[in-house]
């Protein structure tokens, strides 16, 4: 491909991306922009800017925090997506790093249940995994943090694998000469070389668990304390076609405000990983 070509393809990549940004990003403005708006105004007009009578200032924020007891979601969101990310990342990277190493029929078979892990729909087992938590007693937030590294389980091990087997055997070696035992070996050496990997799978978990709806809806339910912010989220959609939109909306932003701080802050690891990944993979 000749020099000019390739700059030829860069403008029109670069509209193309830039069309990709307003595509997402117009919907989150909508809901910001509507969550000034008195709930009646919401539903007639839309797209009207937040000015005059349809502007209500923070009245529907401290309207559905009332509401819904946003603050308590808010404390039990947190911990459980930290923890379930923090157990994931842990557990997922040892089992991958003992899968990769270890050479045998039985690590082979658990690489395998885990990567067929990925396929199953959540929706074959959703009644039966809510039935067992019942019986174990996992409806609650350290049963949440169990339950998401089951399901969470398959795709880290299967990035982790990845990884660690383009991880010189070496250096390992080297750090077993020098006196290390396996578990020094794994976070001396293995885990900081992983750090990309890691960063990645966390960014990848907590997104998903921060949004996770039916999950904590079918084990802890909404008859407890330990409601997350989806669940309460959904709370103001009400019954019977009532549904108060003003403070949805607020609610909305208030709940995608952490998860956009957090993927902005990492987003440059999640471009190491995928660099370092392609380049020793």
């Amino acid at each position: 491909m000749s020099t000019r070509t390739r700059k030829m393809e860069h403008p029109f990549l670069f509209v193309i991306l830039c069309a990709l940004v307003v595509i997402f990003l117009v919907p989150i403005f909508f809901i910001l922009m509507n969550s000034f708006k008195g709930k009646l105004y919401i539903s007639d007009s839309p797209f009207a800017w937040p000015s005059g009578d349809l502007f209500v200032g923070m009245e529907n924020y401290t309207e559905g925090i009332r509401k819904t007891g946003f603050f308590a979601a808010f404390g039990w969101s947190s911990f459980i997506t930290v923890c379930s990310v923090g157990v994931i990342i842990l557990f997922t990277s040892m089992t991958a790093w003992y899968i990769t190493r270890v050479k045998s029929k039985v690590t082979s078979a658990l690489y395998y249940m885990f990567v067929f892990s990925m396929v199953v729909p959540f929706q074959m087992i959703m009644f039966t995994m809510s039935k067992l938590a019942d019986m174990m007693r996992l409806n609650n937030p350290l049963g949440m943090v169990v339950l998401y590294l089951g399901f969470g389980a398959g795709l880290s091990v299967f990035m982790f694998c990845g990884f660690v087997k383009a991880i010189p055997y070496e250096i390992e070696e080297a750090a077993m000469i020098d006196g290390c035992n396996p578990l020094e070996t794994f976070f001396k050496i293995v885990m900081p070389i992983l750090k990309p990997t890691a960063i990645t799978v966390a960014i990848l978990n907590a997104m998903w668990i921060w949004n996770d709806y039916l999950l904590p809806y079918l084990v802890i339910g909404v008859s407890t304390p330990y409601k997350t912010i989806p669940v309460v989220v959904q709370y103001l959609m009400g019954s019977y076609g009532s549904k108060d939109y003003g403070s949805l909306m607020a609610l909305l932003v208030l709940a995608i405000i952490p998860i956009i701080i957090f993927y902005l802050f990492c987003q440059k690891y999640i471009i190491e990983g995928v660099v370092a990944g392609a380049v020793k993979g």
